[in-house]
């Protein structure tokens, strides 16, 4: 199944990429996708004011872009004969151009060395953190001790089990159609993770004629209607992948107690996750909804790739430039 048909791929020169760019042509030739390659340097002129401006400015400006595009060309020289690969040189500021540059050419997936940066502990940076943000299509941050074959992918699920959401399923779709077309063609374990919570348990205990009755019974409610639903989204899975590749796949179900922010990036840790594939929104509705707090504080955690979806009817704030 391909997956994609126009992929981005965003240079990030100050960290290591040759196993980022190498994942993104193998990508390409899997899913027989356009590839681009493409970097963004600032504006030298912006903010100097008009007066300044001129041909020493300009001249600059020019000799960097050109720069940047020798750069690039030895990046992916040694791919050519492997896949046709565009390049481009924007100007201006990293994330606002790479989304610009997505909302013009139509790109269904975004492929990015993270940032980062060495001043703090988290792995990405801020126009990481802005891409994830407001970036229409899928965004695949890679790290820089990135693995040509994944060992370990882990995709987290999420829904309400009450009030089922038609938007919540098709982003849990994606997640699944994702990371289990990943774990194929790396032949990686696949692990599925879905966490939940019975908030209303400490109030109960509080009103109650017999609190601890009352708990355990709200408790196992909440879990089994969780788990039926999780079970529901498991069979969705063998029936879209068949069940011969499922048998194949053995993808292994976790369902866990706590606060999906805190055991999330636990879990990572543990099974020595090389891929965490994860919606950024809940839900949409609204343009430009920016990344959920529960996703952000998550993605702040987390050491190692990721891969991240947005909901059907997701509009980006970044808009084209007239």
């Amino acid at each position: 199944m391909n997956l994609f048909k126009n992929i981005l791929y965003v240079s990030e020169s100050a960290v290591a990429q040759d196993a980022s760019i190498m994942r993104a042509v193998s990508l390409a030739e899997n899913n027989q996708a356009d590839l681009t390659v493409i970097d963004v340097v600032p504006d030298i002129t912006a903010g100097i004011g008009i007066l300044r401006r001129g041909p020493i400015s300009n001249e600059l400006q020019t000799a960097t872009v050109n720069e940047r595009r020798k750069k690039l060309e030895a990046l992916i020289e040694p791919y050519r004969k492997r896949v046709r690969i565009r390049l481009d040189v924007l100007v201006g500021r990293t994330f606002l151009e790479v989304i610009r540059a997505i909302l013009r050419n139509g790109h269904d997936l975004l492929i990015k060395p993270a940032e980062n940066p060495s001043f703090i502990e988290r792995l990405f940076g801020s126009d990481d953190m802005q891409l994830l943000r407001n970036c229409p299509c899928p965004v695949w941050l890679t790290r820089t001790e990135e693995k040509s074959k994944y060992e370990h992918i882990l995709a987290a699920v999420d829904f309400n089990p009450d009030m089922p959401d038609a938007i919540e399923q098709n982003l849990n779709q994606q997640i699944l159609d994702l990371s289990s077309s990943l774990a194929f063609s790396d032949f990686a374990a696949l692990h599925v993770v879905h966490v939940w919570d019975a908030p209303a348990e400490a109030m109960l205990r509080t009103w109650a004629d017999d609190p601890q009755k009352a708990s355990i019974a709200y408790v196992e409610g909440v879990r089994s209607s969780h788990e039926n639903a999780y079970n529901r989204l498991r069979r969705q899975l063998i029936e879209r992948v068949g069940r011969d590749a499922s048998d194949y796949l053995s993808p292994e179900f976790h369902m866990r107690r706590g606060t999906a922010a805190t055991i999330i990036p636990d879990i990572a840790k543990q099974l020595h996750a090389d891929l965490v594939v994860m919606g950024t929104v809940a839900r949409t509705g609204i343009s430009g909804l920016l990344i959920g707090n529960t996703a952000e504080a998550i993605l702040e955690q987390l050491q190692c790739s990721v891969l991240a979806v947005k909901p059907p009817g997701f509009v980006s704030p970044v808009k084209l430039s007239k």
